[in-house]
């Protein structure tokens, strides 16, 4: 199923279109016209990527004009290697000049944002195969409201994983939880009295003595938060002498992810995988 054919993606382009065009483009009627001449443009890589998004930028062309023709030249998931001043087309668009420049910038915007997540992504897990562990990269649910479906998308293609996707999916106590319920213990056996089945028990700890706790209540997984890597190495132990999951979140950065992957973790969850993604450079070039 294409991105661009869910419900809430196909509003999230209808708001973003409306935010840019609701008044019209002021600038092409004036120069080109109601329609202008049919033009080619080519959608180009500017710098090292890993491409993602085509499906959505290519439905902002066809909402802004159905018969604007659309033909990509890279597949979502690839990765593009553009030196600085060496372009590579991944897209080209053939239409009615006034629609496609009424579009540019919406489709880019789409493009260069989730193409910036992917490309993290992919520096994040190529780092943590580096270290030959089973540890895993995931993603948090940090990110631009409205987007979460197409930035966890970008991440899967950028090569990690995906966490919880809204608050439904899973349970996960964490330390607000903890705080209301008095204390770790109680906050699992309540979770595992009335969580359904199907969902394990994850409770967030800080120290050796809130593990313990969360182990012995019966929590299936730990998520050491906030733990450097040689705090995570003896946690870790314990909780898998205790064949318990081993989660481990907290500012997990480039720099520091593949030594909490030698540490034991057996998932790392980095929130930076999307709040901190930048766009990369993508442009729009009509055909001289």
């Amino acid at each position: 199923m294409s991105l661009a054919a869910i419900p809430a993606v196909r509003r999230l382009i209808e708001l973003a279109l409306d935010e840019d065009l609701g008044r019209g483009d002021v600038t092409s009627r004036v120069t080109v016209g109601a329609r202008g001449p049919i033009i080619v443009a080519d959608m180009t890589a500017r710098e090292p990527l890993v491409a993602f998004g085509f499906d959505v930028a290519q439905a902002v062309f066809a909402m802004v004009d159905p018969e604007i023709a659309v033909e990509r030249l890279v597949l979502d998931g690839a990765v593009v290697d553009a030196a600085r001043g060496n372009r590579i087309t991944m897209m080209t668009v053939r239409g009615p000049a006034h629609q496609v420049l009424a579009a540019e910038r919406t489709a880019l915007n789409f493009l260069q944002r989730l193409s910036g997540v992917a490309t993290l992504a992919k520096r994040f897990a190529d780092a943590v195969a580096a270290t030959g562990t089973s540890a895993r990269v995931v993603d948090t649910r940090k990110t631009t409201p409205g987007y979460r479906v197409l930035e966890k998308a970008a991440v899967l293609a950028g090569g990690c994983g995906n966490h919880r996707f809204d608050l439904g999916s899973g349970v996960l106590i964490k330390d607000n939880h903890i705080a209301a319920c008095g204390s770790v213990r109680a906050a699992v056996r309540a979770a595992k009295a009335g969580a359904p089945h199907p969902l394990r028990i994850e409770c967030e700890v800080t120290n050796l003595a809130e593990l313990d706790e969360a182990i012995a209540a019966g929590a299936e997984i730990v998520l050491l938060d906030n733990m450097t890597p040689a705090e995570v190495q003896i946690a870790a132990a314990i909780a898998h002498e205790r064949h318990v999951l081993v989660e481990v979140s907290g500012g997990i950065t480039l720099a520091t992810v593949a030594a909490y992957a030698r540490a034991g973790a057996d998932l790392i969850s980095a929130g930076a995988l999307t709040h901190s993604a930048p766009s990369v450079d993508i442009g729009l070039d009509v055909r001289a």
